[in-house]
Protein backbone atom coordinates (compact mmCIF):
# COMPACT_ATOMS: atom_id res chain seq x y z
CA UNK A 1 0.00 0.00 0.00
CA UNK A 2 0.98 3.74 -1.00
CA UNK A 3 1.13 5.82 2.12
CA UNK A 4 2.30 9.39 2.45
CA UNK A 5 5.36 8.21 3.99
CA UNK A 6 6.39 5.41 0.83
CA UNK A 7 9.67 6.23 -0.10
CA UNK A 8 10.47 6.28 -4.16
CA UNK A 9 12.89 4.30 -6.19
CA UNK A 10 12.22 3.62 -10.08
CA UNK A 11 13.71 3.69 -13.53
CA UNK A 12 14.56 6.00 -16.01
CA UNK A 13 14.69 4.41 -19.78
CA UNK A 14 12.49 5.16 -23.02
CA UNK A 15 10.62 2.72 -23.64
CA UNK A 16 10.16 0.91 -20.38
CA UNK A 17 6.47 -0.30 -20.14
CA UNK A 18 7.74 -4.02 -21.02
CA UNK A 19 10.43 -3.68 -18.02
CA UNK A 20 10.23 -6.32 -15.72
CA UNK A 21 12.23 -4.25 -12.79
CA UNK A 22 9.20 -2.86 -11.36
CA UNK A 23 7.58 -5.98 -10.71
CA UNK A 24 11.11 -7.77 -9.58
CA UNK A 25 11.96 -5.20 -7.47
CA UNK A 26 9.14 -4.58 -5.77
CA UNK A 27 8.54 -8.19 -5.04
CA UNK A 28 11.98 -8.03 -3.34
CA UNK A 29 11.00 -4.35 -0.99
CA UNK A 30 7.51 -5.97 0.05
CA UNK A 31 10.16 -9.16 1.48
CA UNK A 32 12.12 -6.84 3.26
CA UNK A 33 9.60 -5.00 4.48
CA UNK A 34 10.31 -1.83 3.08
CA UNK A 35 7.79 1.33 2.53
CA UNK A 36 9.09 1.94 -0.80
CA UNK A 37 8.12 1.80 -4.28
CA UNK A 38 9.77 0.99 -7.46
CA UNK A 39 7.77 2.55 -10.72
CA UNK A 40 9.21 2.83 -14.18
CA UNK A 41 9.65 6.40 -15.22
CA UNK A 42 9.50 6.97 -18.90
CA UNK A 43 11.91 9.69 -19.71
CA UNK A 44 13.36 11.44 -23.28
CA UNK A 45 16.83 12.20 -23.46
CA UNK A 46 16.43 16.13 -23.60
CA UNK A 47 14.41 15.98 -20.39
CA UNK A 48 16.98 13.66 -18.29
CA UNK A 49 18.64 16.82 -16.16
CA UNK A 50 14.74 18.10 -15.29
CA UNK A 51 13.98 14.79 -14.69
CA UNK A 52 16.86 13.88 -12.53
CA UNK A 53 17.06 17.03 -10.64
CA UNK A 54 13.13 16.40 -9.93
CA UNK A 55 13.60 13.24 -8.54
CA UNK A 56 16.11 14.31 -6.10
CA UNK A 57 14.29 17.42 -5.15
CA UNK A 58 11.37 14.71 -3.97
CA UNK A 59 13.88 12.72 -2.05
CA UNK A 60 13.84 9.88 -4.49
CA UNK A 61 15.85 6.78 -2.59
CA UNK A 62 17.61 5.62 -5.95
CA UNK A 63 17.10 5.41 -9.75
CA UNK A 64 18.11 2.22 -12.30
CA UNK A 65 19.22 3.39 -15.75
CA UNK A 66 18.10 1.71 -18.71
CA UNK A 67 18.27 2.10 -22.62
CA UNK A 68 19.15 4.40 -24.15
CA UNK A 69 20.47 6.65 -21.41
CA UNK A 70 23.33 5.00 -19.53
CA UNK A 71 25.68 6.91 -21.18
CA UNK A 72 23.86 10.45 -21.24
CA UNK A 73 23.47 10.17 -17.27
CA UNK A 74 26.87 9.02 -16.80
CA UNK A 75 27.53 12.38 -17.81
CA UNK A 76 25.20 14.23 -15.81
CA UNK A 77 26.31 12.62 -12.86
CA UNK A 78 28.41 14.46 -9.93
CA UNK A 79 30.17 11.61 -9.01
CA UNK A 80 31.16 8.53 -10.60
CA UNK A 81 32.49 5.12 -9.40
CA UNK A 82 35.91 4.47 -11.07
CA UNK A 83 33.87 1.41 -13.20
CA UNK A 84 31.13 3.68 -14.49
CA UNK A 85 33.84 5.85 -14.92
CA UNK A 86 35.81 3.86 -17.16
CA UNK A 87 32.62 2.27 -19.08
CA UNK A 88 31.26 5.74 -19.69
CA UNK A 89 27.64 4.01 -18.47
CA UNK A 90 25.59 4.33 -15.68
CA UNK A 91 23.25 2.00 -14.48
CA UNK A 92 22.12 2.97 -11.03
CA UNK A 93 22.03 6.13 -9.72
CA UNK A 94 22.47 7.04 -5.67
CA UNK A 95 21.49 10.38 -4.08
CA UNK A 96 24.16 12.26 -2.34
CA UNK A 97 23.40 14.39 0.41
CA UNK A 98 24.67 17.75 -0.74
CA UNK A 99 23.20 16.92 -4.32
CA UNK A 100 23.26 15.99 -7.10
CA UNK A 101 23.84 11.60 -7.91
CA UNK A 102 26.15 9.59 -7.40
CA UNK A 103 26.97 6.86 -10.45
CA UNK A 104 27.48 3.64 -10.63
CA UNK A 105 27.14 -0.06 -12.73
CA UNK A 106 25.86 -3.10 -11.72
CA UNK A 107 25.83 -4.68 -15.22
CA UNK A 108 28.98 -6.29 -14.12
CA UNK A 109 28.29 -7.66 -10.98
CA UNK A 110 24.89 -9.21 -12.69
CA UNK A 111 26.96 -10.41 -15.66
CA UNK A 112 29.22 -12.27 -13.40
CA UNK A 113 26.86 -13.54 -11.08
CA UNK A 114 26.08 -17.24 -12.93
CA UNK A 115 29.75 -17.78 -13.97
CA UNK A 116 30.48 -18.80 -10.53
CA UNK A 117 34.18 -18.59 -8.91
CA UNK A 118 36.74 -16.76 -10.42
CA UNK A 119 39.45 -19.40 -10.37
CA UNK A 120 37.98 -21.71 -12.74
CA UNK A 121 38.36 -18.94 -15.59
CA UNK A 122 41.93 -18.57 -15.24
CA UNK A 123 43.94 -19.22 -18.00
CA UNK A 124 40.73 -19.71 -20.61
CA UNK A 125 39.27 -17.79 -23.56
CA UNK A 126 36.04 -16.16 -23.49
CA UNK A 127 34.34 -14.91 -27.11
CA UNK A 128 32.05 -11.86 -26.75
CA UNK A 129 29.69 -11.58 -29.60
CA UNK A 130 28.89 -7.45 -30.61
CA UNK A 131 30.65 -4.32 -29.47
CA UNK A 132 28.09 -2.15 -28.03
CA UNK A 133 26.75 -1.03 -24.51
CA UNK A 134 26.35 -4.31 -23.36
CA UNK A 135 29.08 -5.87 -24.56
CA UNK A 136 31.37 -2.86 -22.48
CA UNK A 137 30.19 -4.58 -19.10
CA UNK A 138 30.10 -7.94 -20.32
CA UNK A 139 33.86 -7.20 -21.13
CA UNK A 140 34.80 -5.95 -18.28
CA UNK A 141 33.33 -8.53 -16.41
CA UNK A 142 35.35 -10.61 -18.46
CA UNK A 143 38.83 -8.96 -17.24
CA UNK A 144 38.41 -9.59 -13.97
CA UNK A 145 38.63 -13.40 -14.47
CA UNK A 146 42.24 -13.57 -15.66
CA UNK A 147 41.27 -15.23 -18.82
CA UNK A 148 44.28 -16.05 -21.20
CA UNK A 149 42.32 -13.70 -23.92
CA UNK A 150 39.14 -12.21 -24.50
CA UNK A 151 37.89 -12.24 -28.46
CA UNK A 152 35.24 -9.30 -29.33
CA UNK A 153 33.96 -10.13 -32.45
CA UNK A 154 31.97 -7.34 -34.76
CA UNK A 155 30.47 -6.66 -37.94
CA UNK A 156 32.73 -3.02 -38.55
CA UNK A 157 36.16 -3.12 -38.14
CA UNK A 158 36.12 0.63 -36.87
CA UNK A 159 33.98 0.41 -34.27
CA UNK A 160 35.28 -3.10 -32.94
CA UNK A 161 38.74 -1.88 -33.25
CA UNK A 162 37.53 2.00 -30.89
CA UNK A 163 36.23 -0.65 -28.95
CA UNK A 164 38.90 -2.91 -27.87
CA UNK A 165 41.43 0.52 -27.58
CA UNK A 166 39.15 1.74 -25.15
CA UNK A 167 38.88 -1.45 -22.63
CA UNK A 168 42.03 -2.92 -23.55
CA UNK A 169 44.26 -3.92 -20.29
CA UNK A 170 47.56 -5.62 -19.97
CA UNK A 171 46.20 -8.27 -17.84
CA UNK A 172 43.18 -9.13 -19.67
CA UNK A 173 44.23 -8.83 -23.20
CA UNK A 174 41.43 -8.19 -26.04
CA UNK A 175 41.58 -9.48 -29.56
CA UNK A 176 39.40 -7.90 -31.89
CA UNK A 177 37.76 -10.48 -34.89
CA UNK A 178 35.74 -8.76 -37.65
CA UNK A 179 33.02 -11.24 -38.15
CA UNK A 180 34.41 -11.95 -41.90
CA UNK A 181 37.91 -12.99 -40.89
CA UNK A 182 39.06 -16.50 -42.07
CA UNK A 183 40.18 -17.62 -38.44
CA UNK A 184 36.77 -17.07 -36.69
CA UNK A 185 36.38 -20.95 -36.77
CA UNK A 186 39.16 -21.47 -35.10
CA UNK A 187 38.08 -18.40 -32.65
CA UNK A 188 35.05 -20.36 -32.00
CA UNK A 189 36.36 -24.04 -31.89
CA UNK A 190 39.22 -22.80 -29.11
CA UNK A 191 36.30 -20.96 -26.42
CA UNK A 192 35.21 -21.94 -23.33
CA UNK A 193 32.69 -19.37 -23.06
CA UNK A 194 30.71 -17.60 -25.88
CA UNK A 195 28.64 -14.57 -25.05
CA UNK A 196 26.23 -12.79 -27.40
CA UNK A 197 26.18 -8.93 -26.22
CA UNK A 198 23.75 -8.63 -29.66
CA UNK A 199 19.90 -8.60 -30.03
CA UNK A 200 19.71 -11.47 -32.82
CA UNK A 201 17.93 -13.95 -31.96
CA UNK A 202 15.54 -11.22 -29.83
CA UNK A 203 11.72 -11.84 -30.01
CA UNK A 204 11.02 -8.26 -30.81
CA UNK A 205 14.19 -7.66 -33.23
CA UNK A 206 13.29 -9.58 -36.62
CA UNK A 207 13.55 -13.79 -36.64
CA UNK A 208 13.56 -14.86 -33.41
CA UNK A 209 15.20 -17.93 -34.60
CA UNK A 210 18.09 -15.96 -36.13
CA UNK A 211 21.50 -17.32 -34.44
CA UNK A 212 24.45 -15.04 -33.76
CA UNK A 213 26.61 -15.10 -36.69
CA UNK A 214 24.54 -18.27 -38.40
CA UNK A 215 23.50 -21.66 -37.72
CA UNK A 216 26.36 -23.22 -38.99
CA UNK A 217 29.22 -22.43 -37.26
CA UNK A 218 28.46 -23.35 -33.49
CA UNK A 219 29.43 -26.99 -34.09
CA UNK A 220 32.79 -26.30 -33.57
CA UNK A 221 32.24 -25.42 -30.27
CA UNK A 222 34.16 -27.36 -27.42
CA UNK A 223 31.87 -29.82 -25.30
CA UNK A 224 32.57 -28.39 -22.19
CA UNK A 225 32.22 -24.49 -23.34
CA UNK A 226 29.48 -22.51 -21.63
CA UNK A 227 26.67 -20.62 -24.07
CA UNK A 228 26.12 -17.38 -22.48
CA UNK A 229 23.14 -14.97 -24.51
CA UNK A 230 21.81 -11.61 -22.90
CA UNK A 231 18.97 -11.87 -24.61
CA UNK A 232 15.56 -13.73 -22.72
CA UNK A 233 12.68 -12.98 -24.74
CA UNK A 234 12.01 -16.27 -26.24
CA UNK A 235 13.09 -18.37 -23.72
CA UNK A 236 15.29 -20.18 -24.34
CA UNK A 237 16.43 -17.93 -27.69
CA UNK A 238 16.89 -20.15 -30.52
CA UNK A 239 20.61 -20.13 -29.99
CA UNK A 240 20.42 -21.22 -26.31
CA UNK A 241 17.82 -24.00 -27.36
CA UNK A 242 20.69 -25.47 -29.73
CA UNK A 243 23.28 -25.17 -27.35
CA UNK A 244 21.34 -27.18 -24.94
CA UNK A 245 20.28 -29.88 -27.21
CA UNK A 246 23.65 -30.44 -27.76
CA UNK A 247 25.05 -30.95 -24.37
CA UNK A 248 26.27 -27.14 -23.35
CA UNK A 249 25.80 -25.35 -20.18
CA UNK A 250 23.63 -22.27 -20.73
CA UNK A 251 23.01 -19.07 -19.26
CA UNK A 252 20.61 -16.21 -20.33
CA UNK A 253 20.23 -12.88 -19.23
CA UNK A 254 17.29 -12.91 -16.94
CA UNK A 255 19.31 -13.94 -14.21
CA UNK A 256 21.76 -11.22 -15.00
CA UNK A 257 18.78 -8.58 -15.13
CA UNK A 258 17.60 -10.37 -11.75
CA UNK A 259 21.42 -10.03 -10.02
CA UNK A 260 21.96 -6.47 -11.22
CA UNK A 261 18.61 -5.19 -9.98
CA UNK A 262 19.69 -6.95 -6.57
CA UNK A 263 23.24 -5.31 -7.08
CA UNK A 264 21.53 -1.92 -6.83
CA UNK A 265 19.22 -2.71 -4.52
CA UNK A 266 21.76 -3.34 -1.95
CA UNK A 267 23.22 -0.08 -2.65
CA UNK A 268 20.43 2.17 -2.20
CA UNK A 269 18.49 0.08 1.03
CA UNK A 270 22.23 -0.39 2.66
CA UNK A 271 21.47 -4.03 3.33
CA UNK A 272 23.38 -6.51 2.40
CA UNK A 273 20.44 -9.50 2.41
CA UNK A 274 18.03 -9.10 -0.47
CA UNK A 275 15.66 -11.88 -1.29
CA UNK A 276 17.28 -12.70 -5.32
CA UNK A 277 15.00 -15.83 -4.68
CA UNK A 278 11.96 -13.81 -4.70
CA UNK A 279 13.06 -11.53 -7.41
CA UNK A 280 13.58 -14.68 -9.79
CA UNK A 281 10.45 -16.10 -9.17
CA UNK A 282 8.34 -12.62 -9.90
CA UNK A 283 10.53 -11.87 -13.13
CA UNK A 284 9.99 -15.16 -14.07
CA UNK A 285 6.41 -15.35 -13.55
CA UNK A 286 6.16 -11.79 -15.03
CA UNK A 287 7.45 -13.37 -18.28
CA UNK A 288 5.18 -16.39 -18.69
CA UNK A 289 1.97 -14.06 -17.59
Amino acid sequence: MIKGSTGLVGLLGNPVKHSLSPVMQNAALDAMGLDWRYVALPCEEAKLKVVLEGMHAVNCRGLNVTIPHKQSVANLCAQLSPLAERLGAVNTLLPLSEGGWHGTNTDVEGFLAPLGEKERWQGKQAVVIGCGGSARAVVAGLQTLQLRMVHVIGRRAEALNQFVADLQQDDAPLRAVIEQDPSLRQVIEAADLVVNTTPVGMAQHGDSSAMPLGKELWDALLPQAIVYDLIYTPRPTAWLAQAADRGHRCFDGLEMLVQQGAASLRLWSGQQDVPVPTMRLAAEAALDA
